[in-house]
């Protein structure tokens, strides 16, 4: 099966389980499905699948709890968008959710994704012995709290302090493994954790997926300086005209790619024991950089 179609299954798989939640017309639901459904890549569920699979689990069985990873994506970004935070009118290049909801239903959409989404982790499964779905909603929480991408969010908007390049560097690199990598980590230790993986393929995933993460956020800022707003779905430029650091402002875009394409040689790199049978993971690392949005 070739990466697309491959990619494509897992993706299909989600938004199955997702489509099938008992979803309303009222107003807090219509304010969850604007943002859940209104386009998005479903890297981290696609990757908790992929790492499930790999690591001998059933992926129709775990979509659901997958699932639960795209909306606490999900409600990160509307959380993002807000005026108090990266104030953006746009997103995937319809109005972002606060401009069609207004801010307090935006705010509370958010903050019921995140719990749902943490739901959807925490629903026992057939076959699933209850510690480790246990252990994936601790890693998942983990993740998105204030160790995490809570964390990372505050640092991105209180912005750095200054110092020499290499300290710039360093809060560049925290704020980015918490912002972005550690919902990715969490994204492929949830499927393997699920599928019973031991030790040593955890510790092959985790790296992989920080590295992906790294790479990731690197991409972003550079379609931010380079992309093209239509295909973006956002405005670009938004970093230089908020003034933030981001890894081309401080490196410039030529370093830039060269840590892009070495961090994805790490992510790589961090499969070879698996040989051929994590050809879709090598794939979804470069396919990550190469992306045009």
């Amino acid at each position: 099966m070739s990466f697309q179609a491959q990619y494509a299954r897992y993706a299909a798989l989600v938004n199955n389980a997702l489509a099938s939640l008992p979803w309303g017309d009222d107003l807090m639901s219509r304010a969850m499905t604007y943002s859940l459904f209104g386009g998005g890549k479903r890297i981290r569920p696609v990757l908790a699948l992929a790492a499930a699979e790999l690591t001998g689990g059933d992926p129709e069985a775990l979509a659901l709890p997958a699932g639960g990873l795209e909306l606490i994506h999900t409600y990160s970004l509307i959380h993002d968008d807000l005026p108090c935070m990266d104030d953006d009118d746009t997103r995937r290049g319809r109005p972002a959710n606060h401009i069609v909801f207004g801010e307090a239903a935006a705010v509370l959409a958010g903050d019921a994704l995140l719990t749902l989404g943490l739901e959807l982790v925490a629903r026992p499964l057939p076959g699933v012995p209850p510690a480790r779905s246990l252990a994936a909603v601790a890693l998942v929480a983990g993740a998105a709290g204030w160790c995490g991408m809570v964390c990372g969010q505050m640092l991105d908007a209180a912005g750095e302090t200054g110092g020499e390049a290499g300290e710039r560097l360093a809060w560049l690199e925290r704020m980015q493994s918490m912002k972005t990598s550690a919902l990715l980590v969490a994204s492929a230790e949830l499927g393997a954790v699920l599928a019973g993986a031991g030790e040593a393929e955890l510790v092959s995933l985790r790296a992989y997926a920080a590295a992906l993460g790294a790479a990731f956020q690197i991409k972003d800022d550079i379609l931010d300086v380079e992309g093209d707003s239509s295909v973006l779905g956002k405005p670009a430029g938004s970093d230089a005209r908020s003034a933030k650091l981001t890894y081309p402002s401080l490196l410039g875009l030529e370093r830039a790619g060269t840590v892009l394409r070495q961090k994805t040689e790490e992510a790589v790199n961090a499969l070879a024991a698996w040989g051929e049978e994590a050809a879709f993971l090598r794939d979804l690392a470069v396919s990550a950089a190469g992306r045009e949005k």
